[in-house]
């Protein structure tokens, strides 16, 4: 039997890139002569498209800043992997990736990483046989629009009845509502439980194995 779609964020559902965004966004601001931004206010915006996201961060931005700011972003976040960084993977992610990739789930990822983002996570040992697509914000519009996984149905041959969305923000969620898919959150990423909830999660796992058992249920229900 074929198994359903599980479309995965990456930033704070797969990978803990906590450290590494807030140093990004603390480094664009000071190039620009902003005050240092506090966590709770970058927590907010991950997921979004990154120009989106940093003008939610620094709403009264000219064009022309918002720009800056974002060059600024991106030339961060570009040293740091110049230098060797690499974001580690959450405990159990590798594990429950290639559970569900061995008992014929399909897999795919949708996130608010540029291309190159995509491609450096697409490198690490063991995922690119993992997932069927990728889908990002320079593929089209960004989160919470439905389109990324309109994009990873179609891939996967895949329909909404059969596909959930596993993330770890509201703006995970909204899009999966958005889409008619089922919506998972996970609680060790950006967006409180609470935040999850209210935007329409119907679970919100706790650990991997959590999210795994949440998983089974949800393709219990899908062929049932």
């Amino acid at each position: 039997m074929t198994r359903p779609l599980a479309v995965f964020d990456i930033d704070g559902t797969l990978v803990d890139s906590r450290a590494s965004i807030l140093e990004a966004a603390t480094d664009a601001a000071r190039a620009l002569g902003l005050p240092d931004p506090h966590y709770d206010r970058v927590r907010q915006i991950v997921g979004l498209s990154l120009p989106h996201a940093l003008a939610v961060l620094e709403p009264d931005l000219t064009p022309a800043e918002l720009e800056r700011f974002t060059a600024a972003f991106r030339g961060s976040f570009a040293r740091m992997f110049d230098a060797g960084h690499e974001e580690p993977l959450y405990p159990g992610a590798m594990d429950t990736l290639r559970r569900l990739h061995r008992d014929g789930w399909r897999l795919s990822l949708a996130t608010g990483q540029n291309r190159r983002g995509v491609a450096r996570n697409l490198a690490r040992d063991g995922w690119a046989e993992l997932f069927l697509s990728s889908h990002c914000a320079e593929d089209g519009p960004g989160k919470p629009d439905p389109a990324m996984l309109q994009a990873a149905m179609m891939a996967g041959g895949a329909d909404a009845a059969s596909t959930i969305m596993i993330g770890d923000t509201a703006h995970d969620i909204t899009m999966a509502v958005a889409a008619g898919v089922a919506p998972q959150g996970v609680s060790w990423g950006f967006h409180t439980v609470e935040e999850q909830r209210a935007a329409g999660a119907f679970h919100v796992a706790t650990d991997f194995d959590d999210l795994e058992a949440a998983l089974d249920r949800f393709a219990t229900r899908a062929f049932a």
